[in-house]
């Protein structure tokens, strides 16, 4: 039997937000120390139902916006070095999709989130998987927003 070798990846969703680059940080210099893959993870939402042909353009526009974000990421992970990256797009709702990618990926071995440093709180994900750490079949690491790329780095 054939059994291909295990790979220990390391999952980053990639958004907007500020935060998002403190997860990825923290990803990319464990992955560069101790072996692994970075996987990106862009979830687009679900275009509501306006009228024929119009959906198809938001989600195409949302698809795009999404690659465009990913191809930042993956410009300063190659500034950091030889780090692997995979790269993946779904469409839904966010929580839901990262539990999917999780259960299909076996290699996926940790799920890495940033807190938001606003006064609302740590943010939706965060939440929503710090709440069901449980439920996770993998570690949750959540990385404080506020840590500066250098202090992510003493600690990787």
């Amino acid at each position: 039997m054939y059994e291909t070798e295990y790979k220990r990846k390391f999952l980053v969703v990639i958004d907007e937000t500020p935060e998002c680059d403190r997860a990825l940080t923290f990803a990319a210099y464990r992955v560069k120390r101790t072996g692994g893959v970075v996987v990106l993870m862009s979830v687009v939402q679900r275009p509501e139902f306006i009228g024929l042909g119009v959906e198809d353009v938001l989600r195409a526009e949302a698809v795009e916006e999404a690659e465009r974000n990913l191809d930042a990421r993956l410009a300063r992970l190659r500034d950091i070095g030889d780090i692997k990256v995979e790269s993946v797009i779904r469409e839904g709702e966010g929580p839901e999709q990262i539990e999917n990618v999780i259960g299909e990926d076996r290699d996926i071995a940790i799920l890495v989130l940033a807190a938001s440093t606003s006064t609302d709180g740590p943010g939706p994900l965060v939440m929503h998987f710090a709440g069901r750490a449980n439920a996770l079949p993998i570690p949750l690491t959540v990385v404080p927003g506020r840590m500066s790329d250098e202090e992510i780095i003493a600690i990787c």
